[in-house]
């Protein structure tokens, strides 16, 4: 059905299932936290201490990748060894076990590596400072390999 011909002009969206508030889609970079929803509308910024809230889970949640990161790692190690041991028959059976385990962690990775994209699509200075603090406590706390990373989403 073709509703080109309907005029929707007088409609207004504006708080549209947001409770009262409407969030910004900042397209350029900002510091402005005025209205600012950070991935859902529920997640909107009302005041200072909501603020200071967000970015202290905006740090925990980025700090969290590379806790998923050093698992994923431990957890090769720990099954490519185990793998080496085992005779013939059994070692085929427990590489493909290992290879779904994998599989699930590069999964986990990916799927988080994105959300934190979409943090940092906020275009929101503080939003940003938080991924690249909690990026630094993360490899602080968990990061047991090279600093070397490519810059990349995952």
């Amino acid at each position: 059905m073709d509703h080109s011909h309907m005029d929707h002009g007088h409609m207004d969206h504006g708080n549209m299932g947001h409770g009262g508030h409407q969030c910004k889609m900042n397209m350029i970079f900002t510091w402005s936290t005025q209205d600012l929803c950070i991935i859902f509308d529920w997640w909107h910024i009302h005041s200072s201490f909501t603020l200071f809230m967000s970015l202290l889970g905006v740090v925990i949640l980025t700090a969290g990748y590379e806790l998923v990161r050093e698992l994923a790692r431990r957890y090769e190690a720990g099954a490519s060894q185990k793998i080496q041991s085992l005779p013939g028959r059994t070692r085929g059976e427990a590489e493909q076990r290992s290879r779904m385990v994998k599989a699930a962690f590069y999964a986990v990775q990916v799927f988080y590596s994105f959300f934190i994209m979409l943090l940092f699509m906020t275009y929101n200075g503080w939003v940003m400072l938080a991924v690249a603090v909690g990026a630094f406590v993360g490899y602080l706390a968990f990061g047991n390999s090279t600093a070397a990373k490519s810059v990349a989403c995952h």
